[in-house]
């Protein structure tokens, strides 16, 4: 019960209740469809000072849309125990004019989600397309609690979103175990293809949840194909619900490092936690990160979260991000001074501020 009503008060404040905002717009006969979405903006200002060159770059303020969205819901009876569902999601840049004469892309800039499944209460959930990440719906989920910045462990896109299929269990006495796996493929490709041809990424593991507790073991294959390194990343994450209101989370992920040059190999250790009371919610999370590599640095990330329900619909938040960046080589002066070499870290703390309305 304590674990229920945090997650409702924290979902809430947090403004990720698509499902309770959803508008139904047909329910007959086991046939649904839901409309669903939110409009948000907001002003971000400051992180990086410097890119990966090392030359310096504007971090001032900006009015910013804040990953404003689309989305339908669908799902049939198709027995008792066996519904078949689908979804499409589609994301927008809200705070600029759109079209010929406008900025911006025209409509849409984004299908965030679209997929087709099969779920059982018996035998579980079968889905396949484009969706979140497994490792992340099951594992890294507890810290994934802020709207833009401030999760440094794996998020919704890793070595997932398209051309992937999963399936997860149903609840065995508090256990889910799941599988996804993501396909890249060669076909179309002019011959010779690539040496390693088409390639399958795997993740998969099993989570925990009764009570107060949850605690979710995962890996993924982290294929260079996907944006990895081509070593497998490996998790444990848990929470635990104190009372009504407060919850802590800890959580450690490593990778291996490459040998061939394809990325460096990290550990990191995050702990943190979360307050709600009434229609206020407040995060905090700090993490350790270790990586290895020549030119790798340790490097301590922090973030904070500050989130108001004005309404049911509407929210207002303030979220601070720094991630300590590593520190690189800057070069001042040029042909007519002198050259000076310096170490600059680029940490000024991001933030970002706004407001949204969920519907």
């Amino acid at each position: 019960m304590k674990k229920t009503l945090l997650a409702t008060a924290i979902v809430g404040a947090l403004g990720a209740s698509a499902a309770a905002q959803a508008a139904t717009v047909y329910d007959q006969d086991g046939t649904k469809l839901d409309v669903y979405g939110r409009i948000a903006m907001g002003i971000a200002g400051g992180g990086a000072e410097y890119n990966s060159d090392g030359q310096k770059i504007d971090n001032s303020e900006e009015f910013v849309d804040v990953y404003s969205r689309l989305g339908l819901r669908m799902s049939q009876e198709v027995t008792s125990d066996l519904t078949a569902f689908g979804r499409v999601e589609w994301r927008f840049t809200g705070d600029e004019r759109t079209g010929p004469s406008g900025n911006g892309n025209s409509g849409f800039n984004e299908v965030r989600q679209s997929y087709i499944g099969l779920q059982s209460n018996q035998y579980g959930t079968i889905q396949a397309g484009n969706f979140d990440s497994f490792y992340n719906q099951f594992v890294s989920l507890p810290f994934d609690v802020y709207i833009d910045r401030g999760l440094e462990f794996v998020g919704h896109p890793k070595q997932s979103r398209g051309d992937s299929i999963g399936y997860y269990t149903p609840d065995l006495q508090g256990f889910t175990a799941f599988l996804q796996l993501k396909h890249y493929s060669e076909r179309g490709e002019l011959e010779p293809v690539r040496e390693e041809g088409n390639v399958v990424a795997p993740q998969g593991g099993v989570r925990y949840q009764q009570g107060p507790i949850t605690v979710g073991l995962g890996f993924v294959e982290d294929v260079v194909r996907g944006g990895g390194n081509g070593e497998m990343l490996g998790g444990v994450v848990g929470s635990y619900a104190v009372n009504d209101q407060f919850s802590v989370r800890l959580g450690y992920e490593g990778r291996e490092h490459s040998d061939e040059g394809f990325g460096n190999g990290y550990d990191i250790v995050g702990l943190g936690g979360t307050y709600a009371t009434g229609p206020w919610a407040f995060t905090a999370d700090v993490y350790d990160v270790s990586e290895d590599g020549a030119d790798a640095d340790d490097r301590t990330a922090w973030a904070l979260g500050t989130y108001y329900k004005v309404s049911s619909n509407f929210d207002v938040f303030l979220e601070l991000n720094q991630r300590d960046q590593q520190s690189i080589d800057v070069t001042i002066g040029g042909s007519e001074g002198p050259v000076n070499v310096e170490r600059a870290d680029g940490d000024d703390i991001y933030y970002l501020t706004g407001a949204r309305y969920h519907f």
